[in-house]
Order: structure tokens, then sequence, then C-alpha cells
């Protein structure tokens, strides 16, 4: 298995005319999930390896994160693709469908969206709501908290 870091300083300008694109968020390396509330910034394709670098009949796939912080893959060819809870379940889905060649891997550095039928994990489709209503819930206690202290401290001062 190859693994390689993607990176496209500009990729709006290497798209390719027929080839699919998915929505891609800045990475967070903090909580490894995404507030809802930002919107995506940047489409980027999914284009096959250079020749030079990785032979095209090997098969290659995209391991990464969605918005919510699930693991996805999806191969470059844009066939088949699923999204799953850990990260290895998505590396053992890349080598069972690239079998008994092996694949090689691509990590992009953003976050990207399945833009194919789900084949990983069903359920996961049903936590992402799941998810996002948890991170509103921990990011409406932690301004509550905050206002609570504001008001103390100024009380505080206020003596």
């Amino acid at each position: 298995m190859i693994a390689m870091q993607l990176t496209c300083p500009d990729p709006l300008k290497r798209h390719a005319p027929g080839g699919s694109t998915a929505a891609v968020e800045p990475d967070s390396r903090n909580s490894g999930i995404l507030p809802t509330d930002q919107p995506t910034t940047v489409i980027t394709p999914f284009q096959a390896l250079d020749p030079g670098i990785v032979n095209e009949t090997i098969p290659a796939f995209f391991i990464g994160r969605n918005k919510d912080g699930f693991w996805l893959a999806r191969d470059v060819k844009g066939k088949l693709g699923g999204i799953f809870l850990f990260e290895s379940s998505a590396l053992s889905f890349a080598r069972r469908h690239s079998r008994p060649l092996g694949c090689a891997t691509i990590f992009p550095s953003e976050r990207f969206e399945l833009d194919l039928e789900n084949q990983g994990n069903p359920l996961i489709v049903h936590l992402g709501p799941l998810v996002r209503l948890a991170v509103q819930g921990r990011q409406r206690m932690a301004a509550f908290i905050g206002k609570i202290a504001d008001a103390i401290g100024h009380r505080s001062k206020d003596r």
C-alpha cells in the first residue's frame, strides 16, 4: 500500500473536464468534528494520480474525513465509496475492493464529502444529525457558561 499526502495549491484550476468534484472544508485538528455553521468554501476534484507516480492500473482510494468527522473511502475513478466510523474500516474497505493487487491510498489535507452511494456502514448516515446536534449543544453550553463567568466577574468587580 502506498500512502500519499494530496496537495493542490489551486484546486479550481486543476479541475479536469468531466471529473467528479466534492465539497471540502478546512481540517480541524482539535475536535475531529467541524462546526456545522461553517460554509463550504472550496471545490476540489478527485483526480487520478500522475502515471509517473503510480501506475494507473493500480487502484487508488481517497481516505479522509467528512464535515461530521466520519471516515470516507472513495476510489479515484468514482465507482465506489463508503462512510465509516473508524479510519481502519475505511482502509479495510479500500483493501477489500482492490484485491488481489492492493491499492494506493491518498489522504487529502482537507475534508470532503462522499459524492457516491454509501457502500460503507449504513448506520453512519443516521449518526450525522446526532453528531451535529451534540456539537451545537456543546457550543451553546460553552456560550452559556461563558456568560455566567462574565456576569460573576463583573459582579465581583462592583463590590
